[in-house]
């Protein structure tokens, strides 16, 4: 099980693509926890989640949490294919029921009705490559696999 969740390869591919999901996700977990970015906070966007959009609690609170919590800590590299695959279900679910009847394009003149699910695809590409790759270098992950320090350490 160890080995299913932590190994990676020590390559900077995988550590690339979780910084770059990250960076993304990390200000619209901050804006649905806090309120930060212009965002509504916890609070006020559980209750859109449940009664605006007539999601189950727990699912609302899930994607809060995948997008806050899931996003630090692929940044620093834990548990990034568990996260990695959370992300894919999120961005599917997200894609399924609120973008792909909107189309491809993402509304980027404000011409369409909504969204479009090309930014989706875009993530779940990224946390599918994390699924197969793993963390890369400079991970919690690789750490706690190796028992190795997180810095690459020169040969001898």
């Amino acid at each position: 099980m160890k080995q299913l969740l932590f190994k990676t390869n020590e390559t900077w591919t995988g550590a690339f693509l979780r910084w770059t999901l990250s960076i993304v996700f990390i200000p619209h977990g901050l804006q649905k926890t806090f309120g930060l970015f212009g965002g509504m906070g916890f609070t006020k966007t559980m209750d859109i989640f449940t009664h605006g959009l007539h999601l189950p609690s727990g699912v609302a609170f899930t994607v809060i949490m995948v997008e806050f919590l899931g996003s630090f800590l692929l940044l620093l590299g834990l548990g990034t294919r568990f996260w990695a695959l959370s992300f894919i279900g999120l961005m599917a679910g997200i894609m399924l029921t609120a973008h792909i009847e909107n189309g491809f394009f993402m509304n980027w003149f404000g011409t369409q009705k909504g969204e479009g699910c090309q930014f989706d695809i875009l993530a779940i590409g990224i946390a599918l490559a994390l699924v197969f790759e793993g963390a890369g270098k400079l991970s919690m992950d690789g750490w706690l696999f190796t028992g190795n320090k997180i810095e690459s350490q020169p040969k001898s």
